[in-house]
């Protein structure tokens, strides 16, 4: 039996976090929410995703913040945490690779695209 992908979706904006969480859904993986920082950290803990969906602008401790925290613990360095993010300035991408991310997804987002680029990073 194939084990269940389990992906931790962080993002403070309830409507973002229903849609992702709707389409991941879709695809058969296992989704957990968080809506702060705090959250985020407590709940990657405790439910030890496979992958994490990273919005940047967070109550609390910012992404940058959470996935630094995360990749500096040894359970967390293989686990790939993706920006998703409406931060889409110039040096915005490079901040998230920075921080520890391993990717970058920039809102909005296409519903299509979403399961293809989160395969990607799970591969």
């Amino acid at each position: 039996m194939e084990k269940t992908i389990k992906i931790l979706v962080v993002d403070d904006n309830q409507d973002n976090r229903e849609l992702v969480v709707k389409v991941l859904q879709s695809k058969n993986y296992q989704m957990i929410e968080a809506a702060d920082g705090e959250e985020a950290l407590e709940k990657a803990v405790s439910e030890s995703p496979d992958l994490i969906l990273m919005d940047i602008s967070i109550p609390g401790i910012d992404g940058y913040e959470v996935t630094r925290r995360l990749k500096s613990r040894e359970e967390f360095r293989n686990v790939p945490i993706i920006a998703l993010t409406a931060h889409v300035m110039k040096g915005d991408r490079e901040k998230a690779l920075n921080a520890g991310c391993e990717g970058y997804i920039a809102k909005p987002f296409s519903i299509h695209e979403l399961p293809r680029q989160v395969e990607r990073y799970l591969n």
